[in-house]
């Protein structure tokens, strides 16, 4: 039998799988975040009819004579170019501008996907819409901090729940003290600011800056409570030359015990740690001021949006916003060499290498754009020419078996 028939058959193989390939492709062009395919060949066993030979005295050489005997799949490689953007305007709807992948868990294996169609499931979980497999990232703590050392885990949204009240426990001043009062001038300046107790009651806490020498300033603090101040607190700030604090920079305030029959009863000690590093001294006007405390009153979580490093913000009846969690991204080495597990998903592989697991935006992982989705990244002009490519190469092969049928033909007619 002839070789070409064999040779010919491998085409029609081969040019059939990249047929199948090309037609998963169209069938995908809408399929969010897909990664098309592309098949590559190579040449199959060659038989030598005859070696080379080196030149020898006035003789030239001899090259090799060899007929191939077909074609094989070299590869099925994955695309993993960006797709396009779509914005779709659904708050949990995100895709990955740059590399990295999205972890989902059904709560036995992991899953890496660029399909970022997530909803919240009825127990507050954040789940992809379709399988309903949970979403990876990072709860926050109680003080709105993620530890992303540790291995990601469920995200949950716990819209309508309620945040417990939190005494003041920190407060962070800003500002700055004019520089040119004159020491022990008459009067100070008083700066007054909410805090809460630990039953989420708002209490008024005011402070008085005095300049008693050159820069040198003292400050006492003390709880309005009606016509009554309660609670102490006091300390001096020394500034530098150059109009920084150079000691001085925290101080305490304390209310312990609290007074039976003022306003704070029944609620806990407080005690506030007083930070005013970030304050200055130089010529101008007096703006201390309080940039930050951390106590807050009971609230209702009714809102929450996500920023590019995926940290979810929560945002309570109280006026409160505070970090929920954080998304978690994976990256690989090589993402060529994950293995598609459908839906959209893939798993890692021997040639993949591990995954690293980080906040989105760091070490090379992408940022997240909300409201938006990646678009399938198969050219469909090109997954047409290779459509026509390929027919006429699976005609062609199918032409060279009629050929060698022909020849057969007239060997078998030799004898009649």
């Amino acid at each position: 039998m002839q070789r070409s028939l064999f040779t010919a058959i491998s085409g029609l193989n081969n040019h059939q799988t990249k047929l199948d390939v090309i037609g998963n492709n169209i069938a995908n062009v809408n399929t969010t975040a897909f990664k098309s395919g592309r098949v590559r060949f190579a040449d199959i066993l060659n038989q030598t009819l005859r070696g080379a030979s080196a030149p020898q005295d006035n003789r030239g050489g001899i090259n090799p004579m060899q007929v191939g005997l077909g074609m094989q799949l070299a590869a099925i490689d994955n695309n993993h170019t960006q797709g396009n953007l779509q914005s779709t305007g659904r708050e949990l709807d995100m895709a990955i501008q740059g590399n990295g992948f999205f972890i989902v868990s059904d709560g036995r294996q992991k899953y890496f996907t660029r399909d970022g169609s997530f909803a919240r499931g009825a127990d507050g979980f954040l789940v992809n819409s379709a399988n309903g497999f949970q979403v990876m990232g990072w709860m926050a703590g109680a003080d709105g901090s993620t530890d992303i050392t540790q291995p990601p885990g469920s995200l949950n949204i716990p819209l309508g729940f309620k945040a417990e009240a939190r005494a003041t426990a920190q407060m962070i001043f800003g500002g700055n003290l004019n520089a040119s009062v004159q020491p022990l001038s008459g009067g100070a300046f008083p700066l007054e600011m909410d805090i809460y107790d630990s039953l989420g009651n708002v209490h008024t806490l005011e402070i008085e800056f005095e300049k008693t020498e050159v820069n040198l300033w003292t400050w006492q603090a003390y709880l309005k409570d009606g016509d009554a101040f309660i609670g102490s607190g006091s300390g001096s700030i020394i500034f530098n030359e150059q109009g920084s604090v150079a000691s001085g920079q925290q101080g305490t305030f304390t209310l312990n015990p609290i007074p039976g029959g003022s306003s704070l009863e029944g609620s806990e000690p407080l005690k506030i740690l007083l930070d005013f590093s970030a304050l200055s001294q130089l010529v101008g006007e007096t703006d201390a001021l309080l940039r930050r405390q951390d106590g807050f009153p009971m609230g209702i979580l009714n809102a929450f949006n996500m920023d590019s490093t995926g940290i979810i913000a929560g945002a309570y009846s109280n006026g409160m916003v505070v970090s929920l969690g954080q998304i978690a991204l994976g990256r690989f080495e090589n993402p060529e060499g994950l293995i598609k597990v459908g839906a959209n998903m893939f798993q890692s592989s021997a040639n993949s290498g591990d995954v690293f697991i980080g906040a989105p935006g760091t070490q090379g992982r992408g940022k997240i754009e909300t409201s938006t989705l990646e678009m399938s990244n198969v050219n469909i002009a090109f997954e047409f020419t290779e459509i026509i490519t390929t027919s006429r190469a699976f005609q062609a092969n199918s032409r060279v078996i009629t050929s060698s049928d022909e020849l057969l033909q007239e060997v078998v007619n030799l004898k009649r």
